[in-house]
């Protein structure tokens, strides 16, 4: 069984930065792909980035291009969220999930598109 354990939420003044981190294992297939999504209260839940372990390729939402990275150390199996120039619209609980097989081979950033989802953590982004 996949399990996927974030951590790294906090609380931060606007322009400030974030590291999420996303622990991971029980994979059984030979390509996944990890994404990042938020949900702000009284929002749907949203695609923030995706990396794709077949591959370097990544995928961002336009909300976050130039601000966030994402990146992946296979050794400690764990993908990174990291979060630079933080704005209060980017307050919301942020989750990891992922997706395994054939479809993890892409970097969807579709919450339907994944299978296993994190708990969350909570960002706030406020002076």
């Amino acid at each position: 069984q996949v399990q996927l354990v974030e951590s790294g939420g906090g609380l931060v003044q606007p322009g400030g930065s974030l590291r999420l981190s996303c622990a991971a294992s029980g994979f059984t297939a030979d390509y996944y792909a990890i994404g990042w999504f938020r949900q702000a209260p009284g929002k749907e839940r949203g695609g923030v980035s995706s990396i794709s372990s077949s591959d370097d390729n990544t995928n961002y939402a336009d909300s976050v291009k130039g601000r966030f990275t994402i990146s992946r150390d296979d050794a400690e199996n764990t993908v990174y969220l990291q979060m630079n120039s933080l704005k209060p619209e980017d307050t919301a609980v942020y989750y990891c999930a992922t997706v395994e097989g054939p479809n993890g081979m892409g970097t969807p950033l579709a919450p339907d598109e994944y299978d296993y989802w994190g708990q969350g953590t909570q960002v706030t982004v406020s002076s």
